[in-house]
């Protein structure tokens, strides 16, 4: 008896959960869409004469997009979540990858592919971050240290189905930094002791999702930002770029790259001194992939 109560219980669930669907599909005015990868690498040696060390790795990604586009109407949803590992014998684990972004916008026609918007997004990570080459190790990182969380009212422009143009006139960015102890250093722009340094600014987001070749994808996101109370022309720039490249359905290649500048984040340099830089990560994963 408790197996058919079971049995009916999960075949319930699955009805709700077909029927759902069939509802999504049925209503075209959501364009839904996302990825899950899994990336594994493994290096091991034996009597090598080159030299090396044993290895092993992961990255895992994860990414969706829910799309709203009805009368005039306009609601775009993304997120994306990232997280990768290293282990060697001599360096032990050693984060390579970590991500997390989520970004709503809100969009009322005013005429043709021109909407009042507003918007909200947000950026962190999961786990903490070192400074490996200092001895011992310095802590850099960590969740909600810092987390960049914006909201703001402007317009957004699609002239394409696949490009879009947000720009937000006024916006406020707040940088978190919760760690006590990279509060204390005045870590990401906040004054030494407190856990939030708030701007007031514009800031101009730029989206691109093209399918260029069949099972070829591009997405491509930069926004830069202008603190219009302090120093306004040193516009901050966050560029990312996903390329997926489908083998078929199972497996995948994949090219991530991170363009990064902030005038606020302070990067400490082999003479001692600290100030911004340009900072770039790139990550390269061929392995298995779910499309959804």
């Amino acid at each position: 008896m408790k197996k058919l109560i079971i049995l009916g219980a999960i075949l319930s669930v699955l009805s709700v959960s077909v029927y759902g669907e069939e509802e999504v599909k049925k209503d075209s005015s959501w364009t839904l869409g996302g990825m899950a990868a899994l990336n594994l690498s493994q290096i091991n040696l034996s009597n090598w004469a080159a030299g090396g060390e044993n290895a092993v790795g992961f990255d895992v990604s994860f990414a969706y997009s829910a799309d709203y586009k009805k009368n005039k109407h306009l609601w775009q949803n993304r997120l994306e979540l990232a997280y990768g590992l290293n282990q060697t014998e001599t360096d032990g684990s050693k984060k390579t990858n970590d991500k997390i972004y989520f970004s709503s916008n809100y969009g009322y026609e005013l005429t043709k592919n021109l909407y009042f918007s507003s918007m909200v997004n947000f950026n962190s990570q999961f786990a903490k971050g070192y400074d490996y080459k200092a001895e011992p190790k310095e802590l850099i990182s960590r969740f909600m240290s810092p987390g960049y969380l914006m909201g703001g009212i402007g317009l957004t422009w699609t002239p394409k189905k696949y490009f879009s143009a947000t720009f937000s006139a006024l916006s406020w960015r707040g940088t978190f930094v919760t760690s006590d102890e990279l509060s204390e250093q005045g870590a990401y722009g906040v004054t030494p002791g407190k856990h939030l340094f708030s701007e007031m600014g514009g800031n101009l987001k730029l989206e691109v999702n093209y399918e260029f070749l069949k099972n070829m994808t591009i997405y491509s996101r930069a926004d830069f930002f202008s603190n219009y109370l302090e120093d306004a022309k040193n516009v901050d720039v966050r560029w990312d770029v996903m390329l997926n490249m489908k083998v078929n359905k199972w497996f995948s290649a994949n090219i991530s790259t991170n363009m990064i500048y902030d005038n606020d984040t302070k990067i400490a340099q082999d003479d001692g001194t600290k100030g911004p830089r340009l900072q770039f990560k790139e990550v390269l994963g061929v392995g298995f992939q779910v499309n959804f």
